[in-house]
């Protein structure tokens, strides 16, 4: 049936977490592509051969315009298909570049296609270029903290004696520490660190 692998590459989208990616399905997608592609030449030798025979053969012809709509409309579907498949995991990789400081964690990166990484990193370079242009970080909360500290736990090791903006502190494994939220932030965006509600 026409449009049956657009749409299984959309549900293997939707199926799944919101603002999580699944791995970048190729293999599918270039499915589609193909089947795109045969509804092409199809469409084109329908209406090649409905111009060829004129208006001699009246049933015929109908035939072949309806076989000409049906692979024009399944090709459509398809293309839109892609289309959202490719602008939802824009999205998400946009969203991404909001929360992320540096380079992608690794379980990440594994599931984004050479486009999406260049993109990822464009996008990227373009938001610190802007945010360094503007001098102001536009990826902390918009609604200001009650206290500019905040409890964490460090999940990783990330080393003795870090120097932090107002303090050096001591970030071994399982500490638990009060640091400012600016200093802490990046740190829970790689997974590093998690905040603990007081």
């Amino acid at each position: 049936m026409y449009g049956r692998k657009a749409s299984q590459l959309l549900k293997e989208f939707a199926s799944s977490d919101s603002g999580q990616l699944t791995g970048f399905n190729n293999e599918l997608f270039a499915q589609v592509i193909e089947e795109c592609k045969g509804h092409s030449q199809c469409l084109e030798d329908l209406l090649r051969q409905s111009q060829e025979e004129g208006s001699n053969n009246q049933t015929s012809k109908k035939a072949d315009l309806h076989g000409a709509l049906i692979h024009h409309l399944s090709l459509v579907r398809n293309k839109r298909c892609l289309m959202a498949y490719v602008y939802n995991r824009a999205e998400v990789i946009q969203s991404l570049g909001w929360t992320i400081k540096c380079g992608l964690p690794e379980e990440i990166e594994e599931k984004l296609n050479n486009s999406e990484k260049e993109y990822f990193k464009n996008h990227s370079a373009t938001l610190r270029s802007y945010m360094k242009e503007l001098d102001i970080d536009l990826g902390v909360d918009m609604v200001p903290p009650k206290d500019p500290y905040i409890k964490v736990r460090v999940l990783e090791e990330i080393g003795d004696d870090v120097i932090l903006s107002d303090q050096v502190a001591n970030l071994a494994r399982h500490a638990i520490l009060y640091l400012r939220r600016t200093d802490a932030e990046e740190y829970i965006s790689q997974g590093k660190m998690e905040e603990l509600t007081v």
